[in-house]
């Protein structure tokens, strides 16, 4: 189908003929769903077709093409896309040659069922396929297209993502994942682990650095596990961290299997690091993380968590917790209870169990704890964390803190929003302009935000 013919249909794609590159002058917009390297990923598409002449917009409105960059781990994730979808309809309906795409773990985990109950859905795209979306996009003009083939060599070297929208620079240090916990699609939707070569990864954080990033986080399904020839994670870490110009270093999500002593000892010793680790303890039974096929007890968990608090002496740690896995009894729960209650976690994640299809638990093992005594459960972890949460933060009323500011706060525009190094949320009065620093006196503090006042300012900046 060519611009004629689409202007014909009622759109005007901003140019009766293609300049060079596939896109023309086609406006997309891109909606994320889902983790951290979700909006990498996101960052990635809007490089590809940035760069092959398509225009980024900011709302479905005003778009040509429209991407539901989507996650598959949780149920209530791909239900909310679904409804999404049918809201974007609209403007299929009211413009015909609008192509609306779902791209992402979704996209790949799910393509038949999206192309059943949205049959607007134009364009269905995996995660291993994105440096073909501006020519997927141009044969989806004519009919519906589905890549989602998995490509055990596609890591995406060589391609600058377009990270102009937020303060921290997302650097995908490997994809897809080897250990195929029972519970978890990733496996299936990524594929297995490709780790990028070190050299790649300090040039990438290097560029970001330069491109006006002071935060850097490294990701990966499970980014301690990372290891390209003699480099370990424990090496990268270091080679990151003396990138200049690097004032924040981040990593997610982390396995506790992989913290060896020499990572710990990076995360003590390289100064960008930051002091808040990520570490998924998802249930305190040990019968209940053999069936997740966590590869740790219990204690081995808590001995991790020792190490990392007796070398980084004021380290923030936050957490995963599932509840009503699989076979779980009131005894499993009140293990993880308490393991919660004994472990003082500064914040948590904490989810219902979902089968997710194709997994091992959805195959072989029995969703039997039934949906209102998860939800008794959930609710007990929760309030607990809350009470823990509220307590840690209130020990921090009258410390001074740096905040890295990230932008408004919710409530508007009167008052800006950014974290601490151990990424401890923050409100304070007045704005103040993204990827700025400032030093903030804490004020106040609930459960999930610390208020502050910024203090004047010294000089001292990026």
């Amino acid at each position: 189908m060519t611009a004629r013919q689409l202007d014909v249909l009622g759109c005007d794609i901003g140019a009766s003929e293609s300049p060079a590159g596939t896109g023309g002058h086609m406006r997309v917009y891109v909606e994320t769903y889902g983790c951290q390297m979700n909006v990498a990923d996101s960052e990635l598409i809007t490089g590809i077709l940035g760069r092959a002449g398509f225009q980024m917009v900011s709302g479905p409105e005003s778009a040509d093409v429209i991407l539901l960059n989507t996650c598959a781990v949780r149920e209530n994730a791909e239900e909310r896309v679904f409804g999404r979808l049918g809201e974007l309809t609209q403007y299929k309906n009211s413009r015909p040659c609008v192509l609306l795409g779902v791209v992402g773990c979704m996209a790949e985990h799910l393509r038949e069922e999206i192309l059943r109950r949205a049959r607007a859905v134009g364009l269905v795209v995996g995660p291993d396929s994105y440096r073909r979306l501006p020519h997927l996009i141009e044969s989806a003009l004519a009919g519906p297209v589905v890549d989602v083939k998995l490509d055990k060599s596609e890591q995406y070297l060589g391609l600058e993502p377009d990270r102009s929208g937020g303060v921290t620079a997302w650097i995908p240090i490997m994809r897809g994942c080897n250990r195929f916990c029972t519970f978890c699609v990733v496996p299936y939707t990524r594929g297995r682990e490709k780790n990028l070569p070190p050299e790649e990864i300090v040039r990438q954080v290097a560029h970001a650095v330069n491109h006006g990033h002071s935060e850097v986080c490294l990701l990966g399904q499970t980014v301690n596990s990372y290891h390209h020839g003699e480099t370990d994670f424990a090496d990268l870490v270091r080679l990151v961290g003396a990138v200049d110009g690097i004032r924040r270093l981040r990593f997610m999500s982390p396995h506790p299997v992989g913290f060896t002593a020499s990572l710990v000892d990076a995360i003590a010793e390289v100064p960008s690091v930051c002091p808040h680790v990520h570490l998924p303890l998802q249930s305190g039974s040990d019968a209940v993380l053999t069936r997740m096929r966590r590869d740790y007890s219990a204690q081995e968990f808590r001995a991790v968590l020792s190490d990392l608090r007796r070398r980084i002496p004021g380290i923030s740690v936050s957490t995963d917790i599932v509840v009503g896995f699989c076979g779980e009894t009131e005894d499993d729960h009140r293990r993880t209870v308490e393991f919660v209650e004994e472990s003082r976690f500064d914040f948590a994640f904490t989810f219902m169990y979902s089968p997710r299809p194709g997994t091992f638990a959805a195959r072989f093992l029995k969703d039997d704890v039934p949906v209102e005594i998860k939800r008794r459960r959930i609710s007990e972890v929760i309030a607990l964390q809350e009470r823990i949460s509220a307590e840690i933060h209130a020990k921090l009323i009258g410390s001074v803190r740096e905040v890295l500011f990230e932008g408004a706060a919710k409530k508007g525009d009167a008052q800006s929003f950014g974290r601490t190094a151990d990424f401890k949320g923050v409100v304070v009065e007045g704005s103040f302009a993204p990827n700025s620093f400032r030093c903030v006196r804490i004020t106040g503090a609930n459960a999930h935000t610390l208020t502050g006042e910024v203090l004047p300012d010294t000089g001292a900046g990026p």
